[in-house]
């Protein structure tokens, strides 16, 4: 549930709906822009009265979000997310490639894996765990 606060609440109206929704069991992940907060309440939104929130003091509006990856989405955060990786910024205007194996065997086959990604352009090597489940038996 994405709550957007009204330009001119005040911090005590902020601290209400973020207190009610924590009492409530949810995770909240507070976004401060220029003009305005957006309250993002992670967690089942069925469970919450929108229309509590809606009549809360300094509440401009409620927006239900029944989508996985909320704290990604360009309703909760219309601004790009960017971060540095080995000196390689992600979510810039660049494109950076990230490649290597589903899973890990051995060092000598990461070594190999690695020379061979840097060589077609990758930026970023990336390997994952082995997991027993992941046989190829598994899928028979």
């Amino acid at each position: 549930m994405i709550v957007v606060m009204q330009p001119q609440a005040s911090m005590q109206e902020k601290s209400s709906v973020i207190s009610w929704a924590e009492e409530a069991g949810f995770k909240i992940h507070l976004s401060t822009g220029s003009e305005r907060t957006i309250v993002g309440i992670i967690g089942d939104e069925r469970a919450l009265s929108r229309e509590r929130l809606e009549r809360m003091s300094g509440v401009e509006r409620v927006v239900p979000v029944l989508k996985p990856f909320k704290i990604a989405s360009r309703e909760f955060k219309p601004d790009d997310t960017k971060f540095s990786i080995g000196g390689h910024l992600i979510g810039g205007k660049d494109l950076i490639i990230m490649a290597g194996p589903c899973s890990v065997e051995s060092r000598s086959q990461i070594i190999e894996t690695a020379h061979a990604c840097k060589e077609a352009g990758a930026h970023i090597l990336r390997g994952g765990a082995f997991k027993p489940r992941s046989s190829p038996y598994s899928f028979q």
